[in-house]
């Protein structure tokens, strides 16, 4: 095969895979881009909605805003403790999930210092409403898990997309030519140069957020996948029930997984969802760049005997792989920069499909080579006439 073949074919990729998946990469753009600063505004409307909440020494014991919690669920039997988040600032409040039948998400806000009940998320504001939907919209375009599979799906298609551009880039000839855009140029050499220019810029952190993505939507393949190229095995963590035994109280379970993580902070405990399922708690080490912390232990809901232990400080080859996807995903890698130029990442399927929707609409236009200079024409009687 020759490289004009080849590049005949790696053209052909990017340009019908990008008409194939460029309206669906907009809208995860774009959506994505309004969830960068999510977490900053839900948490304003969190304060707005509960108050302002004044440190008062120490917080209370978890167990004891569990239990306060539970009371409020006492006219629901059906009600199921899920998961508890404990708060990263002193002026933020403990995160009770519950699930119901009519609702399976429901977040109690606790005050930590006095363990009043301050509210829940049953009643969002608008703004909270407009995110959620705006949430279901990039990870599953509100279709549900028909819609997660085809997001994923998408997200690998634009990774080849991107790779197949990265290889078409004019840049590798001269760089300069790469990024420089001439706007003086006729129309259909600024659509070029804006997309070849907006595609080099955005490339990496393109295949950073919709690989990381397809990753997510597909976690039942990707990392399974990707600890066995890596051989970072992990031994399942499982409960073994005991006849007319009930599950062990959460304080000596917590004593039990802070002996495994000396120095780690508490910051959430997942709750058994099954009989033989674990009881997992996650920890931050003080090391750990991320406020919520990438350490877990994980314990028999019955026995107490630690099951395992995911040390954020010595993680395998593949921990460290699967990791890197959070920060890669939401750009908090290098901060406030990255972050901010997360939001203009998300404008770039956008600005790429327009211009490559043009510059195909260029193509399928019939070229006339016209003379460049004005030719004789010779007429019936000999003469020629100029």
């Amino acid at each position: 095969m020759t490289s004009k073949t080849v590049y005949k074919v790696i053209f052909g990729l990017h340009r019908y895979i990008g008409l194939a998946v460029g309206l669906i990469a907009i809208i995860v753009g774009l959506t994505g881009s309004l969830l960068v600063y999510h977490a900053e505004i839900s948490d304003f409307q969190r304060h707005h909605q509960i108050g302002t909440i004044t440190p008062q020494g120490q917080m209370l014991p978890i167990e004891v805003v569990l239990n306060t919690v539970k009371n409020s669920y006492a006219s629901q039997p059906d009600a199921k403790l899920k998961r508890v988040y404990v708060p990263t600032k002193p002026d933020a409040p403990f995160n009770v999930i519950y699930a119901t039948k009519e609702n399976d998400w429901i977040e109690n806000y606790v005050h930590p210092y006095t363990g009043a009940v301050l509210g829940n998320n049953l009643n969002p504001s608008p703004l909270e409403h407009f995110y959620k939907v705006i949430y279901e919209l990039h990870y599953s375009l509100l279709v549900g898990d028909i819609g997660y599979k085809i997001v994923g799906t998408v997200g690998l298609l634009v990774c080849i997309l991107t790779m197949t551009g990265i290889f078409l880039w004019p840049g590798w000839r001269k760089l300069l030519t790469g990024f420089k855009i001439k706007w003086n140029a006729h129309p259909k050499r600024v659509n070029f140069d804006i997309h070849k220019v907006a595609g080099a810029i955005a490339a990496v952190f393109l295949v950073f957020t919709f690989f990381t993505g397809f990753c997510w939507n597909f976690n039942e393949f990707s990392e399974p996948l990707i600890r066995a190229i890596t051989f970072s095995f992990k031994q399942e963590a499982v409960s073994q029930p005991i006849s007319g035994q009930s599950p062990l109280k959460l304080a000596e379970q917590l004593k039990t997984a802070q002996a495994q993580l000396p120095s780690a902070e508490l910051r959430s405990v997942y709750f058994p969802e099954k009989p033989d399922s674990a009881l997992m708690i996650r920890y931050k080490e003080p090391q750990e760049i991320d406020d919520f912390g990438s350490s877990y232990v994980y314990l028999d809901q019955y026995s107490g005997k630690v099951l395992r232990v995911d040390n954020a400080l010595k993680p395998s080859l593949g921990d460290r792989i699967l990791n890197s996807f959070t920060p890669l995903h939401y750009g908090t890698f290098g901060g406030l920069p990255t972050r901010i130029l997360y939001v203009f990442v998300g404008l770039a399927p956008l600005i790429l499909f327009i211009t490559g929707f043009v510059m195909w609409q260029y193509r399928k236009k019939p070229t006339i080579n016209l003379p460049t200079k004005a030719m004789p024409t010779i007429i019936p009687s000999g003469k020629i006439l100029k």
